[in-house]
């Protein structure tokens, strides 16, 4: 889809950004789209680049990742080429960007990945929903 690769490349591309970590998101979820800009904006260091999982690029990037795989989860491709996804990719991004700092003692605590990982998926089954916006946007999220 052409509307989610300007999209992704406004947030910062994989080809421009080569060292970066990849954020694969759901990039027809307005939603996701809000989230991952605002994980743009926290990363004035530009470690990261974002690509739709809509992006035929993903792919190249991800061959072993099916689409479902990709429609249930945010992932998050790191240096060494390893996937982290859902809680497991926001606990890495949580000591990614300074911003997050503050929370990643709760989101790294020994034993509350299983949480954290319920927590999201019920997030995520419900991200279409959570995307939705009023023309007057009183009931923006």
């Amino acid at each position: 889809m052409m509307g989610t690769a300007v999209e992704s490349n406004s947030l910062g591309d994989p080809g421009d950004r080569p060292e970066a970590e990849i954020v694969i998101f759901d990039g027809n979820c307005r939603f996701c789209l809000a989230q991952v800009q605002r994980l743009a904006r926290w990363d004035y260091r530009s470690r990261l680049a974002f690509l739709s999982l809509h992006d035929p690029r993903v792919t190249e990037c991800c061959p072993e990742l099916t689409h479902e795989q990709l429609m249930e989860n945010l992932y998050l491709v790191d240096r060494n080429k390893n996937y982290h996804y859902g809680a497991a990719a926001f606990r890495i991004l949580s000591r990614r960007l300074p911003i997050l700092w503050p929370i990643a003692p709760i989101l790294n605590f020994p034993g509350t990945l299983p949480f954290w990982q319920w927590t999201y998926q019920q997030i995520a089954k419900r991200r279409y929903r959570l995307g939705q916006t009023c023309d007057d946007g009183q009931c923006k999220v």
